[in-house]
């Protein structure tokens, strides 16, 4: 799944960092249910992002809700040092497979 992604990245329609991209199906239900969703999308979708190392996956709505306002948050202090920061604590996370925050 992140092979094709990481081509994505080089052709400029995702970035390194960033929210995880979501399916277009879920897009108008998430928008409905989770207040601020939209602004989610303000970003390009990245391979690695806050909330996937402070989360990981979703599994019920409540971890979905708390992955948005991870998202939220780096979009509102996104930069390059917090982007270097998410992907040293990325590969972390790949390395000993527990959260790096």
């Amino acid at each position: 799944d992140e092979l094709p992604q990481l081509w994505n990245v080089l052709k400029g329609e995702m970035t390194l960092v960033g929210p995880r991209p979501e399916r277009p199906e879920f897009i108008e239900g998430l928008s409905k249910e989770i207040p601020n969703y939209i602004n989610r999308l303000g970003l390009k979708p990245g391979l690695t992002g806050v909330a996937q190392i402070v989360n990981g996956y979703d599994n019920n709505v409540e971890s979905f809700r708390r992955k948005v306002s991870l998202d939220l948050m780096y979009l509102q202090n996104c930069c390059i040092w917090n982007d270097i920061k998410i992907l040293f604590k990325t590969i972390r996370v790949i390395l000993t497979g527990s959260g790096a925050l």
